[in-house]
Formats: structure tokens, C-alpha cells, sequence
């Protein structure tokens, strides 16, 4: 059996890496990520070489009055901006924001790890089974330890799937997917809205700055960079089920259809938080584009071909998590032990209430990493 995997929004299952600003150039809107070690080479028969080593030290970016050239003739890869105005924005940004990440790539090529789409699957899965007699537990034992487990997640899988041995999600296996061509890639232009109140209970959109924090104007925002395919691509892997496993297991009704029927209420509930967001914040281009991901969910849901499900950077806070009721009091009291989330918790508005929203022919448009899987 094989799977097929087919990006609707730009989608970055990432490898960890980034290209710093000294590792490319800008040039006619293009990234062009230069072969350092052939102009090392080049160099090193020249004088110029210690130069070139100098700002590569102390710049943030490359000099292109000086090694332009190396744009144009020493780049290793060139992958265009999905925009041409995303390289006016490239031009004004601050260097801390133009570190790009970098899709997964193996040496053969790039691919998606068959882990990352298991591990999207398990969220999905462990949301259809979470229960609140859990979360009341976890409730209770922070409230008497003062403080939260140490593996907080633990008990919620192990009664969603089952422990290790009896792991329902063992009876599926995704593989790596096949490389794909570097030309389904661009570099996509993100930024990151976020709510305000206005008073009557109502909000009004906001964009993050960095330091600074919030501004109203779209064109003061930080934008930040991403390499993503872009929307059609396909990528296909092998897929097995384990018989054996399946009959073994301790959930029977948690079967392969059965996982791919709960991601896909899963996926409903994460696409119903994100239009409410959409309409709070008054994107309609992204309300738009995030009816048309629901259509295709129904679509799918009625053809019985596999599930849609966020996967990758960039998603978001939502599809990282099992539990997607954030007004939920008791899940409330337990992000707010969590430092990190500590303060907006406090705040009293939505939660989370910043989207990383990818930008479309200059327009604030969808949300990332939204993808169909068929089981073929």
C-alpha cells in the first residue's frame, strides 16, 4: 500500500535548518543560497579571500554591491519568492527575521518523514478519545502538588491508544515519502496577527512587531520568511497495516478507518476555531480560503479518501495540541502553570490569540500546513 499526500495551503515539514542572511542573496526576486565551498575555492587563488571571510564574520547580511556576482553565478539553489513584493519587504527587514527555514532534505532530496505524518495522525486520534474526566485529574494533582507532571501528556495517550506494548497507533506504519523536485518550493512571506479588545466583548486585528509589539498598520509588522511547497504538491510514501497488531490490540474499534474518521473531527473542530478567529479579526481572504479547507473536508468525509490535517511549521499552537477546548476552565488553569503561557492566560482574551498567516500575491490569505492524506 502507499500513501499520497497532496499540500492545499503552502506546507514546511522542516529539518531543523535555516539559511542565515550570509548564506544567500537576493537577486531578481529569487533566494539564491550560494555554494560556499565553490567560492572558497574561488577565492582562495585571490586576494579577496579574506575579505570575503571578514563579512562573513561581522555582516548580517552580504554586501551586494561587492559579491552580487556570486549570486548570479555561484548559487547552489535558487528558489523563487512566491511574490515579487516579498523582496521590497526582504530588503527593509531586520536580520534576525530573515533566517529561513528549510524544508527537510535528505541526500537524495526533499521528502517528508513518514514520523511526522504518524505524529500528526496521533494528535487527531488522541483529541477523539480525550475524555474530561482526564482533565480534571490533571486538574486536581497540579492543585495538591503545586505544580504540573512532569510528562503531562502521559495518562491522555495511554487511555486515548494504550501504553507501549498495546499502542492502537502501532498498527499503522507511514514511511518516508519519495524527493520530490526543488521547483515545487518558494519562499513564502509570513506574519503574525493578533487580537485586541475594543470593549463589548468584541476585537479588533492587531499585527506582532518585533521588539516593539503590537501595530496596526500591516506594512509595520515583522515579516518573517519560510521555504514551504506550494499548494498541490504531491508527496507519496509507503503505507502498511499490521493485521496481526490490529487484531491484538486492546481498543478494537480504534481501526485504521476509525483513526482516519477521528483526525478528520479533529481537523472540523481546528478549521471551526480558525474561522471564528477569521471573523474576530476581519481577514476575509482567510475566512474565505479557511470555507473553502471545510468544503474539502466534507468532500473528502463523503468520498471516504483518507483525512485533511494540519501538519508541519507553521500551523500553529492549535495543531500541536489534543485538546482544542481553550475556554475550557479547567484546561485554562492548567496552561496558566505553564510559564510560558502564563501571561495570556491572564489576559482574559482568546486563546491562543496570534495566527502565523501566510501571505498570497501580498495578501494576508491562509494558514500553513494544511494537507490531504489517501491511503492508497
Amino acid at each position: 500500500m502507499n500513501y499520497r499526500l497532496t499540500c492545499i495551503t503552502p506546507t514546511l515539514v522542516g529539518d531543523g535548518q535555516k539559511l542565515a542572511p550570509i548564506d544567500y542573496m537576493v537577486w531578481k526576486e529569487h533566494v539564491n543560497v550560494l555554494n560556499q565551498k565553490r567560492i572558497f575555492r574561488l577565492l582562495a587563488k585571490g586576494p579577496r579571500l579574506e575579505g570575503y571571510l571578514s563579512q562573513l564574520k561581522k555582516a548580517e547580511k552580504l554586501d551586494f554591491a561587492s559579491w552580487g556576482g556570486f549570486a548570479q553565478n555561484y548559487a547552489g539553489r535558487r528558489i523563487p519568492f512566491e511574490h515579487a513584493s516579498s523582496a521590497q519587504y526582504w530588503e527593509r527587514a531586520r536580520a534576525e527575521s530573515l533566517f529561513i527555514p528549510t524544508f527537510s532534505t535528505g541526500p537524495s532530496g526533499p521528502y517528508v518523514p513518514g514520523t511526522a505524518i504518524k505524529g500528526a495522525l496521533r494528535t487527531g486520534v488522541v483529541h477523539g478519545r480525550f475524555t474530561q474526566k482526564l482533565l480534571q485529574e490533571l486538574v486536581d494533582h497540579t492543585k495538591s502538588e503545586g505544580r504540573l507532571p512532569r510528562h503531562t501528556s502521559g495518562p491522555f495517550e495511554d487511555a486515548a491508544v494504550g501504553s507501549a506494548s498495546t499502542d492502537s497507533m502501532r498498527q499503522i506504519s507511514a514511511g518516508d515519502s519519495k524527493t520530490v523536485a526543488e521547483s515545487v518550493f518558494k519562499i513564502y512571506l509570513l506574519r503574525v496577527s493578533t487580537l485586541e479588545t475594543r470593549g463589548g466583548g468584541k476585537f479588533e486585528l492587531a499585527w506582532k512587531q518585533s521588539p516593539r509589539g503590537s501595530v496596526k498598520r500591516l506594512e509595520d509588522a515583522t515579516p518573517t520568511f519560510a521555504e514551504m511547497a506550494a499548494p498541490g504538491t504531491i508527496f507519496e510514501g509507503d503505507w502498511s497495516e499490521n493485521a496481526f497488531r490490529a487484531k491484538a490490540q486492546r481498543r478494537k474499534d480504534l481501526n485504521v478507518a476509525a483513526m482516519l474518521g477521528l483526525v478528520n473531527s479533529y481537523t472540523e473542530q481546528l478549521l471551526a476555531l480558525q474561522l471564528q478567529y477569521a471573523e474576530w479579526s476581519g481577514l476575509s481572504v482567510l475566512k474565505s480560503n479557511l470555507d473553502q479547507l471545510t468544503a474539502r473536508l466534507g468532500e473528502i468525509r463523503e468520498s471516504g479518501q483518507g483525512c485533511l490535517l494540519p501538519l508541519g511549521w507553521g500551523a500553529g499552537f492549535l495543531s500541536k495540541i489534543s485538546f482544542l477546548d481553550t475556554k475550557d476552565e479547567a484546561y485554562r488553569q492548567i496552561l496558566g502553570q505553564v510559564g510560558f503561557y502564563a501571561k495570556a492566560i491572564q489576559s482574559g482574551l482568546p486563546f491562543p490569540k496570534t495566527r502565523k498567516i501566510v501571505f498570497l500575491a501580498n495578501q494576508p490569505a491562509t494558514l500553513a500546513g494544511f494537507v490531504h492524506l489517501e491511503i492508497q
